[in-house]
């Protein structure tokens, strides 16, 4: 029986047989991934060149675009490929890439959002103590510990996942690699170790989701409790971007992974769509709506940009 290192490539599911439908989606796909970098762009060059925008809010809001950028750049760049030139075909070290930039970039970003909701939670409920308690160096760990347990769990699973012998073939379920559809193709019981990998994730995924939760809690009961209508509408402004982006992250991937989704390959492909292409694209234009600061140092840019070209 063959196994991993005698498959030299695996080829992703495609979109659509039909030579006009892969050129429309070629289509779709450029537009979309056009947009995500046009939308993360301006916001990593206004909280960068904005000296107001230098707080813990915004500097995760940073870090977060970075993700997003770098999440969207893992997965499109090649379906678009493989749309235009007609084709399903990865590489053994494409896949490998994939399983472990996905891994890595989504883990990094589910922890930076929990930190997110530490940072408004502290900013609401804790307000005369934030300085105290999230400083330049507290901040700046959070964000290195998010990036830092998505790099740690997606060397592991990535070592784990391709060590195993593979002999179901190379055709892989999905529009990606990804870490369950490559478990499929394995003939080992090794591939028991992975999953207890997996259910490990998934514990300390539900663990943040428990804490995102919690904070939103003492956040809402902070804010009802405001006697001001402003302070009220200032703090439901500061909350329902990050809590709406959150929301979008967290269902689509329990979507994603629903057993119904599971058994008809046609549903993965879509819901696997929506969460590992949507959000990324989406985060800058729900972050950009109710932030008029963020709004005003994005016309400021504008601004420079418009009289650099004059």
């Amino acid at each position: 029986m063959p196994n991993s290192s005698s498959v030299s490539e695996f080829l992703l599911l495609a979109f659509a047989d039909k030579r006009e439908l892969q050129l429309l989606h070629f289509g779709l796909f450029l537009g979309i991934y056009l947009a995500a970098l046009l939308g993360n762009g301006l916001i990593l060059t206004a909280v960068a060149c904005d000296h107001r925008l230098h707080t813990p809010m915004y500097f995760f809001l940073l870090n977060l675009a970075l993700l997003d950028l770098g999440c969207i750049s893992t997965t499109l760049p090649k379906a678009m490929a493989n749309s235009l030139w007609h084709t399903r075909a990865i590489s053994y070290q494409g896949c490998a890439a994939q399983v472990f930039f996905s891994v890595f970039l989504f883990g990094a970003e589910y922890s930076l959002l929990t930190a997110m909701a530490y940072d408004r939670y502290v900013a609401i409920c804790k307000s005369l103590h934030y300085g105290s308690l999230l400083g330049t160096r507290a901040y700046a760990k959070m964000a290195a510990a998010a990036w830092g347990s998505g790099f740690l769990d997606a060397v592991l699973h990535m070592a784990n996942t391709f060590s195993l012998p593979l002999c179901q073939g190379n055709a892989v379920d999905q529009f990606f690699c990804e870490i369950p559809q490559i478990l499929k193709l394995s003939c080992s019981e090794s591939w028991l170790r992975e999953i207890v990998l997996l259910v490990v994730s998934l514990c300390l995924a539900f663990a943040c989701f428990v804490f995102i939760s919690f904070s939103y809690v003492q956040i809402f009961r902070a804010v009802l409790r405001m006697p001001s209508k402003q302070g009220r509408h200032k703090a439901f402004s500061m909350c329902l971007p990050h809590l709406a982006v959150v929301s979008l992250f967290i269902s689509t991937v329990i979507v994603a992974y629903l057993p119904t989704s599971i058994s008809s390959p046609s549903l993965s492909l879509v819901v696997s769509f929506l969460y590992s292409v949507v959000p990324p694209a989406v985060n800058p234009l729900i972050y950009s709506m109710r932030n008029q600061e963020l709004k005003e140092a994005l016309w400021k840019l504008f601004g420079h940009m418009l009289l650099w070209h004059q």
